[in-house]
């Protein structure tokens, strides 16, 4: 893991020369790509969640700078008009650093998003060592700005309290099996296990949440949420399908025609190799997508 660490690094050869190979995935480097991203999903029918890849930040001048782009970002989204909303990982706005440090952050994202059209700043979910503090932090700001909703992960063993404890609140939930490597003490690890206890969850927020994001490739969970959602009367409008940007395309356009919601997760920036590493990782045609692209050029 020691090399694969190396490669990942911020400020790596790999993540400057070979960008190229996560083109399909990263809606390139810049504001101004990601907002292009986002008006093309848009003509298309989709929403969109733009996020500002990093994360695992101990710096607290690159937090600020990490809180500064969302800003920046916000004020775009604005005034260009686009359908999207934000999420970060509190990684990157300074969790490693000082909690308070990250609470204030995240504070003035949720608070300078209030005035877009669409207000809402989902919290990304990172390793299981971090879940605690993550929702810990979310429940902080929640108590002030309702604008703000957590991603829990079907196959950590501690989600269905999670899921409970949001339900309660309230809150918006973005429901994803997960993509870290996680021990056994705390995930499932078969598939069938982790197929089991997302549809136990989504079927608890699809009954008694607020609007859930269902974020799934899956085709067996896309149609077993479908069906639940038909047979106890949920209309298409009180849930949505989130899928991500340059992932089953076609399937996305087919859930629009159906008269789904669908959101796409529109990643961006310079520090594109973690993110990239988990999407080639975990299917086996994005890792042929990148190879085919590796050798094409």
């Amino acid at each position: 893991m020691a090399v694969i660490d190396r490669i990942l690094a911020p400020n790596s050869a790999f993540q400057t020369r070979f960008f190229f190979l996560a083109k399909r995935f990263i809606a390139g480097q810049t504001i101004d790509s990601a907002i292009d991203a986002v008006r093309r999903l848009n003509g298309e029918g989709m929403k969109a969640t733009l996020d500002f890849l990093g994360e695992d930040v101990v710096d607290r001048a690159e937090a600020e700078r990490t809180r500064d782009v969302y800003l920046d970002m916000l004020d775009e989204i604005a005034r260009e008009s686009v359908d999207t909303n934000v999420s970060v990982k509190l990684t990157a706005l300074g969790l490693l650093i000082d909690r308070r440090l990250c609470t204030e952050f995240l504070t003035d994202l949720v608070a300078r998003a209030a005035s877009n059209a669409d207000p809402f700043v989902r919290i990304d979910m990172e390793g299981s060592a971090l879940t605690s503090q993550t929702l810990d932090v979310f429940e902080d700001v929640y108590t002030t700005h309702r604008n703000v909703g957590p991603v829990i992960q079907a196959y950590l063993k501690r989600s269905p309290d999670d899921v409970e404890r949001a339900i309660a609140l309230g809150a918006r939930v973005r429901l994803c099996k997960g993509a870290y490597r996680e021990p056994e003490s705390v995930a499932y690890q078969s598939m069938p296990v982790i197929r089991r206890e997302y549809v136990r969850l989504a079927e608890a927020l699809l009954s008694r949440g607020n609007y859930p994001g269902i974020a799934t490739h899956d085709d067996l969970l896309i149609e077993t949420v479908k069906a639940y959602a038909g047979e106890h009367g949920i209309a298409k409008d009180r849930f949505e399908f989130q899928m991500l940007y340059g992932v089953r395309r076609d399937r996305q356009r087919a859930l629009v025609g159906e008269g789904y919601a669908v959101r796409i997760y529109v990643p961006f920036g310079t520090h594109w190799a973690g993110y990239f590493y988990r999407r080639i990782t975990e299917r086996r045609e994005n890792a042929l997508f990148a190879l085919r692209s590796l050798f094409s050029r």
